[in-house]
């Protein structure tokens, strides 16, 4: 039924809840998992600041360098996710990709024609979600494919956002 699954991961353990359904699903029939991170650019780099007179400015290499360590860190995060996914006989590759993450997800599910997009939401609510946004609902609105959203949640049942 799903030869390609998209499944975004941003290195935490709730985002990595995805993976048992997705395992199953592969299960069923044998696909192709295509693991998705993406470094927001505006992670990394500072809104512009105008510099005090005679005030050093960082050179634009330090930013680049910034990102290469997140991509450096984020390929040996996915790769081990990778080798436990063969261990399982689940072909998979790598995409690690720089921008706005719905975006970007969305473009990489569309490349690779998917046929479903597999994510967990952290389960943000309130005043939380509408400063940091839910990437997981702008997909939803971006993306006119079968998506799989399971909501995280702790060791312990309950949601992120719960006290």
């Amino acid at each position: 039924m799903y030869s390609t699954i998209v499944v975004p991961l941003d290195m935490s353990e709730r985002a990595e809840k995805i993976l048992p359904h997705v395992e199953a699903l592969c299960g069923i029939k044998l696909g192709k998992v295509v693991l998705v991170h993406v470094i927001e650019s505006n992670a990394c780099i500072p809104p512009p600041v105008v510099p005090a007179a005679g005030a050093a400015v960082m050179p634009p290499q330090v930013f680049a360098d910034q990102i290469e360590e997140l991509r450096t860190s984020a390929e040996e995060y996915l790769s081990k996710i990778r080798s436990i996914l063969k261990t399982k006989d689940i072909e998979s590759e790598i995409v690690i990709e720089t921008g706005p993450a719905a975006e970007r997800i969305v473009h990489v599910a569309e490349e690779r024609d998917a046929d479903l997009i597999a994510i967990a939401s952290h389960g943000r609510t309130g005043l939380s979600r509408v400063f940091f946004g839910s990437v997981a609902a702008a997909v939803l609105h971006r993306s006119e494919m079968p998506l799989l959203l399971i909501r995280s949640r702790d060791d312990h049942g309950t949601d992120e956002s719960s006290p």
